[in-house]
């Protein structure tokens, strides 16, 4: 589920909300908020404002 997370937001280009990607991975939004936190914990993505995820440098 990271992968499918991490790809949807490499395809995205810019930053997107878990809303966003729930839409286009066709999960539910609180379970991929919860992914999103996992992967910012591990330093694979970044919040570069309020709300919105990108995929981080690394």
């Amino acid at each position: 589920m990271e992968k499918k997370v991490l790809d949807a937001m490499k395809n995205a280009g810019k930053p997107v909300r878990p809303g966003e990607l729930a839409k286009i991975i066709g999960e539910e939004s609180k379970e991929i908020s919860k992914i999103i936190n996992g992967l910012k914990k591990k330093g694979k993505v970044i919040s570069p404002k309020r709300c919105y995820y990108s995929l981080s440098d690394k």
